[in-house]
């Protein structure tokens, strides 16, 4: 296994049915830190899920399950994070997002969370 990295999910959620809690669990099985934010307080295998914004140091990842219009109010957050990557998951494709990351030097992936870990590419 490679090296642990923090990531990000943004729209997490505790429904078992969403790729991000699916997400969530995988990461942490694999032993990567995880930040859950979403919209409502709640907990996804031993992952608080926050609803604010809060100030995360090292983050490697930031993997998006939003689409484009819900990420417009964290686009601010998310290069304040200053992650190596960002991930746009099926859906949450955002070219307008994308660009802005690449100016600040970070590299945007329109990948499959779940699929990356499964074939050892995260």
């Amino acid at each position: 296994m490679g090296t642990a990295k923090k990531t990000v999910v943004l729209g997490a959620s505790d429904n078992p049915a969403r790729y991000s809690y699916l997400a969530i669990n995988k990461l942490r099985s694999f032993g990567h830190p995880v930040a859950a934010i979403g919209l409502k307080k709640t907990k996804v295998a031993d992952v608080p899920v926050d609803t604010e914004q809060l100030p995360i140091n090292d983050v490697d990842t930031v993997t998006l399950y939003l689409n484009a219009k819900n990420q417009q109010q964290y686009y601010d957050y998310i290069l304040s994070l200053h992650p190596k990557r960002i991930i746009f998951n099926p859906g949450a494709e955002n070219d307008e997002l994308a660009s802005l990351a690449q100016e600040k030097g970070i590299q945007p992936m329109e990948a499959c969370t779940l699929v990356l870990l499964s074939t050892g590419q995260y």
